[in-house]
């Protein structure tokens, strides 16, 4: 598992979206990002935490921030989850998980004693510059999104 430091560079990423659009971060350069890494659309934990996000979007933009989501799911999952709870910021697609592993919140996991691969729940705010500002590993979705907002706000 790779363990990003605050201060590196977050890996650049090119992959597919929702609504066939590509998400690449390099493009978002200039604007402070937030990543937020999910396990799986349409699920309790997952839809709580993009409904959170999507709530705070005019607060992010406010703030020069962009949110991206991310999970393994395909693009034609996200364009339903999409649709579902009218989000109006992009998920990307990782499907060979590749991304997932670089940023490290591809793990394993246990559940009911048995052990499986799955996205670890994680937020990564990223500078205007392409750097890793903070990490939210493990991340409980009550009351997360107000910290990562005032996080991108101080930023």
């Amino acid at each position: 598992m790779t363990k990003l430091a605050i201060g590196s560079p977050a890996p650049d990423f090119n992959l597919p979206g929702d609504s066939g659009r590509a998400v690449r971060l390099s493009e978002l350069k200039g604007r402070k990002v937030v990543l937020y890494f999910y396990p799986k659309d349409d699920t309790s934990g997952c839809t709580q935490e993009a409904i959170a996000f999507n709530g705070a979007r005019e607060a992010f933009a406010a703030a020069g921030t962009e949110v991206v989501g991310m999970s393994p799911d395909s693009p034609k999952s996200h364009d339903k989850f999409r649709a579902k709870y009218d989000l109006a910021f992009p998920l990307a697609s990782d499907e060979s998980k590749e991304v997932l592993e670089s940023y490290g919140v591809w793990v394993e996991k246990s559940m009911y004693g048995r052990k499986y691969m799955g996205v670890e729940r994680t937020t990564i705010l990223v500078d205007a510059d392409g750097n890793i500002a903070q990490v939210w590993p493990k991340v409980k979705v009550p009351g997360h999104v107000d910290e990562v907002l005032a996080a991108a706000q101080a930023l």
